[in-house]
């Protein structure tokens, strides 16, 4: 899979994307990502990307041009008036812009990007971007939840790992991914290793027993457990069988030790 960055702080992914599960992908090949300066494509001796917004307010504004410019040159074309939707039509990439003010990034979201092989992802910056760039030149816009942060490089960096870890092949473990929480839904159970005896505590003696289907039951269980404790809505996007709303309705409030 291909990701192409647009931003204005190339520097800031120094390193994120050189280590640990993504670093090992980009070595095997899974995944391409590339770092676009989007200043490199801004008009003028001073390079200027950004501008006061018409009507007044604090804050500076995005420039249009050199984002569009930039994507032009990624893709070696040229963004008609009519907008970027019939390239994406023809093949093209899907182009995402990180902002607030888009829909809330979930599993459900990155398992479905997966059908792309190439995605183009524009790291916003300052007060906001040009209105034209929504409405001509982006196809989805994407927050990784319901706060403010200085530019769209952390949720471009959120969005890549999340994605390169469903990518086939790329983690050791085959059902790793389909284990984490939110995949099914619900979040995900306790984990113990060792050593078994720590500060007094150990860990539930289902684990082991050694009788699978038992274990997978009481895993079940604690998925339950905890996501009525911690995250109450997801369950109402969850489809639950007979017994997991029996055992639902006999919980209590209180959350386990190591729930």
């Amino acid at each position: 899979m291909k990701f192409d960055i647009l931003t204005l702080f190339p520097e800031l992914f120094a390193g994120v994307f050189e280590t640990s599960i993504i670093g090992r992908a980009v070595e095997r090949g899974f995944v391409e990502i590339t770092l676009h300066n989007i200043r490199d494509h801004a008009l003028g001796k001073h390079r200027v990307t950004d501008d006061t917004p018409y009507g007044g307010g604090g804050g500076m504004i995005m420039k249009p041009d050199p984002i569009f410019y930039a994507v032009e040159a990624l893709l070696d074309i040229e963004i008609p008036a009519t907008g970027y939707a019939p390239f994406l039509a023809q093949g093209y990439p899907p182009i995402i812009l990180l902002t607030p003010q888009g829909r809330v990034f979930q599993q459900a979201i990155a398992r479905d990007m997966l059908q792309h092989e190439r995605l183009i992802l524009i790291c916003g910056r300052y007060e906001g971007m040009d209105e034209r760039v929504r409405q001509y030149l982006v196809t989805d816009e994407m927050s990784i939840g319901d706060y403010v942060l200085s530019g769209g490089e952390i949720p471009a960096m959120v969005l890549v790992d999340t994605l390169t870890r469903l990518i086939p092949g790329v983690l050791g473990d085959t059902q790793a991914t389909a284990k984490d929480s939110h995949s099914s839904g619900l979040l995900e159970y306790p984990h113990y290793t060792r050593p078994y005896e720590f500060k007094g505590h150990t860990p539930p003696d289902i684990l082991l027993s050694g009788h699978h289907a038992n274990l997978e039951v009481w895993r079940r269980q604690e998925s339950l457990r905890r996501t009525q404790s911690r995250r109450p809505d997801l369950l109402e996007q969850v489809e639950l069988s007979e017994q997991d709303q029996q055992f639902l309705a006999g919980l209590v409030d209180d959350v386990p030790p190591g729930g």
